[in-house]
Parts: C-alpha cells; sequence; structure tokens
C-alpha cells in the first residue's frame, strides 16, 4: 500500500459544493493503492457539502474499517464535522455518513 502524497494523477471526487446529500466513491483502484488518497479525497468531500447536509464516504475495502485510519484524519481536521459507520458493502468498503456543521 502506497503512502504516497502525489496525487496529481488522481480524478477528483468532487468540483463543486453539494447542497444536498451526497455519496463519494472512494472505491476506485487508486483508492485501493493509497490510503493517503482517501483521506485527503474523504476531506475534500466534507469540504464540499453544506452544513445541514451530509455525505456518504465509500471507502475502499483493502484498508479495513474506516475507525482504522479514517476517524483519527476527522478528528485532527475539525470539531465541526460528525459521523456516524452506517455498513459494510457487499462489495467489502464500507460506508461512513458525515455531517458538516
Amino acid at each position: 500500500m502506497s503512502t504516497s502524497h502525489d496525487h496529481g494523477e488522481a480524478e477528483p471526487v468532487t468540483d463543486r459544493m453539494h447542497d444536498n446529500s451526497w455519496s463519494a466513491n472512494l472505491e476506485k483502484p487508486q483508492h485501493a493503492a493509497d490510503i493517503d488518497l482517501v483521506i485527503s479525497q474523504a476531506i475534500d468531500a466534507i469540504e464540499h457539502t453544506e452544513p445541514g447536509n451530509h455525505v456518504n464516504l465509500v471507502t475502499h475495502g483493502d484498508h479495513g474499517h474506516p475507525s482504522e485510519y479514517l476517524y483519527a484524519a476527522l478528528e485532527k481536521k475539525s470539531d465541526d464535522v460528525r459521523w456516524e459507520y452506517i455498513q459494510q458493502c457487499g462489495c467489502g468498503g464500507h460506508v461512513t455518513r458525515v455531517y458538516p456543521e
């Protein structure tokens, strides 16, 4: 698993602000290969979600349960978010719902 910080070739998870609830797909092959990309794009997705809405972060199963790597990054990022674990997908990925406040 790479922990490279060069994400120049990765397609952004979003390019606009979302004034609705939505899902960010963090299960692509490049996410499986780079946990730092998962974390940075998860934070980007949260920053592009208007308060009062939520974003479902669908993370790649190769990295394990999001409590093992994502939740600590979210805690460091901001006190203005809360999240809940929703479920494990049939494909092995995980869904965490994040509420920007």
